[in-house]
């Protein structure tokens, strides 16, 4: 059975949660608890493009709002 996640000719959704977290999600699934639709049904490609250009920072929202402001930027090293 192929995975329905790696299927080219599919169509699927972009989703985020209260994270900030983002998925690329088959359009024949139900959404699950905790997610919302960011990007409507779409070639994959084009969901993967939307994810990687939106979600430039891998941190959970929680872990960013923690860090201080020197430390929030991506690629900034921290010294603290």
């Amino acid at each position: 059975m192929k995975n329905p996640f790696d299927d080219e000719s599919s169509e699927f959704l972009a989703l985020i949660n209260a994270e900030g977290q983002y998925s690329l999600w088959p359009s024949f699934a139900n959404v699950p608890p905790g997610w919302k639709i960011i990007h409507q049904k779409a070639a994959r490609n084009t969901c993967l493009d939307y994810i990687n250009q939106h979600w430039t920072d891998m941190r959970p929202k929680s872990l960013i709002e923690s860090t201080p402001d020197a430390c929030s930027a991506p690629d900034t090293p921290c010294t603290s």
